[in-house]
C-alpha cells in the first residue's frame, strides 16, 4: 500500500502505526511521512530527535517505552505481594528490546522477578498466557504494540 501511495505520488503520508511508518519509510525517503503515535522514533532511527526530526519523517511520540517502568511501579503498588511479574512482547516491534531493559531495569529496582514472553501471533499469546500460569505469575504488563 505504502509503495502504490508513492507510485501515485500523494503529498503526504499519515501513518498511525510502528509497522505503517516502517512500510511508508521503506517506499519512500521523499514523501512527508507525518506519525501518530509510535513509542520511540528515536531509538529506531526515525527521526535524529523529537524536537528536529530531519529527514522526512515527523510526528507525535506517546514515548511508551518509558511509561513501561511506570506501569510496573503502579501494578507493584496495587498489589504489594506481588512478587512475579510477567512482560508480554511482540519481538517484531522495533522497540522490544528497549521496552524490555527499562522494565527489566524497574523490576530489579522494586526487587521483583520478571519474565518476558513473547507473542506475535494469537497462538503464541495463548502460549505466553499458560506459561504464565505455569509460572505462577501475579501481575502481567502488556507491552505497547499495535498487535496487542
Amino acid at each position: 500500500m505504502a509503495a502504490d501511495l508513492v507510485r501515485r505520488e500523494v503529498a503526504l503520508i499519515v501513518a498511525t502505526t510502528t509497522p505503517a511508518v516502517r512500510a511508508a519509510k521503506t517506499a519512500t525517503g521523499a514523501i512527508p511521512i507525518v506519525f501518530t503515535s509510535i513509542a520511540d522514533p528515536v531509538q529506531i532511527g526515525w527521526v535524529a530527535s523529537l524536537n528536529r526530526p530531519g529527514g522526512n519523517v515527523t510526528g507525535a511520540t506517546m514515548l511508551s517505552v518509558e511509561m513501561g517502568p511506570k506501569l510496573l511501579e503502579l501494578l507493584h503498588g496495587a498489589v504489594p505481594s506481588a512478587r512475579t511479574m510477567v512482560l508480554l512482547l511482540n519481538p517484531a516491534n522495533p522497540n522490544a528490546e528497549t521496552q524490555s531493559g527499562s522494565i527489566q531495569q524497574a523490576a530489579l529496582k522494586l526487587g521483583l522477578s520478571l519474565h518476558v514472553l513473547n507473542a506475535s501471533t494469537e497462538r503464541d499469546i495463548d502460549s505466553a498466557f499458560a506459561k504464565s500460569d505455569e509460572l505462577q505469575a501475579d501481575g502481567l504488563i502488556i507491552g505497547h504494540d499495535v498487535f496487542f
